[in-house]
């Protein structure tokens, strides 16, 4: 549910808890911590309040966007960075801004970084491994490595109960869909293709997973049974994501006739139906709030580089802030669990950074669940 009544100063107003801060590269100190490096501006487009949260200087990523990055209480991040000169975890306070390392990692996938139930661990590969780290610690614990022969391909998962890890193993011409049972390091191949797969997602609430064979969108389940290929609209897809509630699948389409409009769609496997949720001003990425109310979308126009919401009730939306990415299709963005924040990245300041801006204002808060 969302209020579309706003006013620019009581949405400014919104995010007075942030600080401003020089945005200067400082050294950690002995425990690994960084010293905040908030930077608030107002966007040149909505003269809305938005906050840089990580330096420009350097690369700053965020996971997935099937991935948890963000607490519960939005009380902090995790993400990846370059700025100790290799490519680290870290994890970012939301309220003071510092950073601190949580790994010492060896060819970290900047992608595959996300919270457990509990959050006082986060799952991340490495190299040929699989790891989880804690969130207040540098730490990491081996729970399982590719066997020989294989590398880690595109995309990796934890379920939402934390129990098993789905990822992808590659060698020429194979790929595989792996599921690990994270308390055992138990490993069994759910699917085999000499096609690429990628982006293999736990389904909410059910034993079974998403994934990409190809161009197409499969499903299937734990136990490698009811392996199919979902008949989605016609043309190409961008990103495709679980509801929360597990029952559907939504899904950026990409029309064959460029003269029409990228619209987002909503797959419901169990009913093998397809369905319309909106058109959109040419999304070249998209992201869903807790109860996928409402949308967040890059747009891939040259003319209006905007980050907009989408609310899905009444098919309106509404402009946050330039994006200004060099590609809209890198600009990965979340909500916060309780749908009062979007933090999103973008190299629209030179390299790729972490920007966050309120939406309390727009959106009706979402229930989070208790840690």
């Amino acid at each position: 549910m969302v209020s579309l009544t706003v006013t620019r100063r009581r949405f400014v107003a919104s995010f007075a808890g942030f600080s401003a801060s020089a945005s200067a590269c400082l050294a950690a100190d002995k425990a690994g911590t960084y010293p905040s490096e908030i930077h608030r501006y107002a966007d040149e487009a909505t003269e809305f309040n938005v906050f840089r949260l990580t330096d420009p200087a350097r690369q700053s990523w965020l996971p997935a966007p099937y991935n948890r990055p963000i607490s519960k209480k939005t009380e902090f991040l995790i993400h990846s960075s370059d700025r100790s000169g290799s490519v680290q975890a870290y994890r970012l306070d939301l309220k003071s801004g510092q950073s601190r390392i949580l790994t010492q990692a060896t060819d970290l996938v900047t992608g595959s970084l996300t919270l457990a139930p509990d959050e006082h661990e986060f799952a991340y590969l490495a190299g040929r491994s699989l790891y989880m780290g804690r969130t207040n610690a540098v730490h990491a614990r081996e729970v399982y490595r590719a066997e020989e022969g294989f590398q880690f391909g595109s995309g990796f998962s934890l379920s939402e109960d934390g129990l098993v890890a789905a990822l992808i193993e590659d060698k020429p011409g194979l790929s595989r869909l792996r599921l690990i049972t994270m308390r055992t390091a138990a490993a069994a191949t759910v699917v085999e293709s000499n096609e690429p797969i990628s982006d293999p997602q736990p389904r909410p609430k059910r034993a079974g997973l998403l994934y990409r064979k190809g161009n197409e969108l499969w499903v299937v389940n734990y136990d490698a049974a009811q392996n199919r290929k979902l008949r989605i609209s016609p043309g190409g897809f961008g990103t495709a994501l679980w509801s929360g509630d597990g029952r559907t699948i939504v899904y950026l389409n990409l029309p064959e006739d460029r003269k029409q409009l990228n619209n987002i769609r909503e797959f419901t496997p169990d009913a093998n139906e397809d369905n319309l949720v909106s058109a959109t001003s040419q999304f070249a990425a998209f992201n869903r709030n807790a109860d996928t109310s409402v949308f967040v979308g890059a747009s891939g126009s040259k003319a209006s580089p905007y980050l907009l919401l989408l609310v899905r009730s009444v098919k309106r939306e509404l402009t946050l802030c330039g994006h200004r990415a060099s590609d809209p299709r890198q600009v990965t963005a979340f909500f916060s669990p309780n749908s009062q924040r979007v933090i999103f990245q973008s190299d629209r300041d030179g390299k790729m950074a972490i920007y966050s801006i309120a939406v309390d204002r727009l959106v009706e808060e979402t229930e989070t669940e208790a840690p």
